[in-house]
């Protein structure tokens, strides 16, 4: 039994409706891809709204980080060979006190020639706190302070430009991984120096 009432025809959109609601869609969505998807995800800003509106940084540090993870991926092979002596070496060189009570503190140093990004990665639990201080000798970097996670491609706690310097907490909103990137772009070395307290099981460079 058919109890729906049938649409009277004149009800309906017409032929030319159709085709200018089509087209009015695709012009937003080819709008919204050329000023926000570009941008923000392939740092692609031909119209330059995108940098006003700091996509096109967001894309840069993306486009980067999938670069220099590309690039890293064979030596990332052969360390996972060699795992328990690179955990070693690591924990010496960060000073790690502390790891019986589940906290731990370290002090991290890395250099960036002109141009050069890098990034260090805690892993942490959700909800626990790392407390962090880290400046820049030589010079000042950009950084974007995020995290992730599988199913977790970014999430952001803070970044800024020309920076020598900052300190703060995270407190941890899911499991995975959080940290810092840094990019160096003045025109001589610089070094950053990181140093990290709380409740995380692992500290290193990732980029």
């Amino acid at each position: 039994m058919f109890n729906s009432q049938r649409p009277n025809i004149d009800d309906l959109p017409t032929s030319r409706q159709l085709v200018r609601a089509t087209a009015i869609s695709a012009a937003v969505a080819g709008a919204l891809l050329i000023t926000v998807v570009l941008p923000a995800e392939y740092a692609i800003d031909p119209t330059g709204i995108g940098g006003v509106l700091g996509f096109t940084e967001m894309g840069e540090i993306k486009t980067q980080l999938a670069q220099e993870a590309a690039a890293d991926r064979p030596a990332t092979a052969l360390a996972a060979e060699a795992a328990p002596a690179a955990t070693a070496a690591l924990a010496t060189k960060s000073g790690v006190v502390g790891a019986a009570t589940g906290a731990r503190s370290d002090v991290t140093e890395l250099t960036l020639t002109p141009g050069q990004g890098a990034e260090i990665k805690a892993t942490m639990a959700e909800g626990t706190t790392l407390t962090y201080d880290w400046s820049v000798s030589g010079g000042a970097v950009n950084y974007d302070t995020h995290a992730d996670a599988p199913g977790i491609d970014y999430h952001g706690y803070d970044k800024g430009t020309n920076s020598a310097g900052q300190r703060g907490k995270l407190v941890a909103p899911f499991d995975g991984k959080h940290g810092w990137f840094w990019r160096n772009r003045g025109d001589a070395p610089v070094t950053v120096t990181l140093r990290t307290q709380g409740a995380y099981t692992e500290i290193k460079r990732v980029v």
